[in-house]
């Protein structure tokens, strides 16, 4: 089974794939192995980033990696792939995003388009374009720890990525009054 971690940079997903890959879960690093198999057809100079070939990476996936056993799929597209069983989408505050952004020391215009993409729930509109509802999952991480956020898919994965209410898509929304004005915190 191919399960997206995904969600906006900065929302913890290397350091949870990090963790998942210390308990011997089957993690895959969708950047990395973008370069080391040529998925890589550009570079978008203005966001300082890769541009994947996403078919090639679907292509690749579907040949390459069994659907027998759990395997976590990391990287911030990984969501586009359309072989993905399973999509768990790592939400973060927008306050909170900007302050683990600037500690990465992303430019104020890098941060803005991130905390921007993640108030309007960029990523999990692209998720639900192409994956079924009950297949999305999203986990809030702002005041979790990397152990908790950990806990949070493990638990997924233990109930057999059954519905859970409190990982449903739709229970995190930064545009209700009393997250906007948090904003700035």
């Amino acid at each position: 089974m191919l399960v997206s971690i995904s969600g906006t940079p900065g929302t913890g997903k290397t350091s949870v794939s990090k963790i998942l890959e210390q308990k011997n879960f089957n993690v895959v690093d969708l950047n990395k192995l973008a370069i080391e198999k040529n998925f890589v057809i550009g570079v978008d100079e203005k966001r300082d980033s890769r541009i994947l070939d996403i078919n090639l990476l679907n292509k690749y996936m579907e040949k390459n990696y069994t659907k027998k056993d759990v395997v976590f799929v990391e990287g911030h597209l990984s969501h586009l792939l359309k072989d993905m069983d399973k999509v768990i989408l790592l939400r973060c505050h927008p306050s909170v995003l900007k302050k683990r952004l600037a500690k990465k020391k992303w430019s104020d215009t890098k941060i803005k388009e991130n905390t921007d993409a993640e108030i309007l729930d960029i990523v999990l509109c692209e998720s639900v374009e192409i994956h079924p509802r009950k297949n999305i999952f999203e986990i809030d991480t702002t005041d979790k720890n990397t152990d908790q956020v950990t806990s949070c898919i493990i638990e997924i994965v233990e109930n057999k990525f059954k519905p859970m209410n409190k990982y449903n898509i739709g229970n995190i929304d930064w545009l209700t009054l009393d997250s906007v004005s948090n904003w700035n915190d």
